[in-house]
């Protein structure tokens, strides 16, 4: 288990070992839930549209609601 402290500005270091096992880059958002019973769910949004990407084939079209998943 890793650890960090939150500042008085509320900022915290992710601590390398997660960070790595993460996968997370400079750039990468994280999304956070908290459920009723306090628990705090983080999910890295790191998929990056050019990695992603599918090259179209003729007469099909992708809606960027597609893209975005």
């Amino acid at each position: 288990m890793s650890t960090s402290t939150v500042t008085s500005k509320g900022q915290t270091t992710i601590p390398k070992e997660i960070r790595d096992q993460a996968g997370l880059r400079p750039g990468d958002s994280i999304r956070y839930t908290v459920l009723g019973d306090g628990t705090i769910l983080v999910r890295v949004k790191n998929r990056r549209l050019r990695e992603i990407a599918v090259k179209p084939r003729a007469g099909r079209h992708l809606a960027a609601e597609q893209l975005n998943r």
